[in-house]
């Protein structure tokens, strides 16, 4: 699954940089598929989700740093766990329960994202 940031968030922004996908944002920022990944152009996402690369997306959050579901593979394929979680002062990058994939999906994001 996904890790998510919880709303006990303090916006320190130590999981920023930890993120091997570039899936956490700042809140109110918008993003992109091909930030931090080898997306570009029109992409199919294994979820069946076409998506524009290249378009700026609309922020997961206004409030607090956020994590992008469809970039965040749980750092499976770089670290041995969240990195976002071990960095954070106050616990709040937590598993997604809205967002639950097996180990073998987020190894195939991961490769998804790094071709």
């Amino acid at each position: 699954m996904a890790i998510v940031i919880t709303d006990e968030c303090i916006n320190c922004g130590a999981c920023e940089p930890e993120c091997p996908n570039t899936a956490i944002y700042e809140g109110a920022v918008d993003w992109k598929y091909s930030e931090g990944t080898s997306l570009n152009g029109n992409v199919t996402l294994l979820n069946g989700k076409i998506v524009n690369a290249d378009e700026e997306q609309q922020p997961v959050s206004d409030e607090y740093y956020f994590i992008v579901p469809d970039k965040c593979t749980e750092c499976k394929g770089f670290h041995e766990e969240p990195q976002c979680a071990a960095v954070c002062p106050v616990d709040c990058c937590v598993p997604d329960d809205n967002h639950v994939e097996t180990e073998e999906e987020l190894l195939a994001k991961q490769q998804l994202l790094h071709k």
